[in-house]
């Protein structure tokens, strides 16, 4: 393994994450680990030219979104008759409905 980074240790980040690799994968992942970390420590710099500087607007989504809801505006309703038309059963404008409950 090349950079400082051992197959022992790829191995053992491996094994925190419960991830179960081949003696290939070790040795692929012990090759490209340090250029992740790299990316990493390039994103987590907040004054990184790379990352962006200052000049960039933070976000917390990547495209533009806007606030779809509408406003809350009253409009009339169903009366109770109008809701109760299509009932089955009603009684003193309430739907009625077989007991499923014994009494107690």
């Amino acid at each position: 393994m090349s950079q400082g980074i051992s197959r022992e240790d790829v191995a053992h980040l491996a094994a925190l994450a419960r991830i179960d690799l081949s003696e290939a994968e070790l040795d692929r992942l012990g090759a490209e680990l340090p250029a992740i970390l790299e990316h990493v420590a390039a994103v987590q710099d907040a004054v990184s030219p790379e990352a962006g500087g200052d000049d960039v607007e933070a976000m917390s989504h990547p495209q533009p979104i806007v606030n779809v809801l509408r406003d809350d505006v009253v409009v009339p309703g169903l009366t109770a008759d109008e809701a109760l038309a299509g009932a089955p059963a009603a009684e003193d404008q309430r739907f009625l409905v077989p007991r499923i409950l014994g009494e107690e």
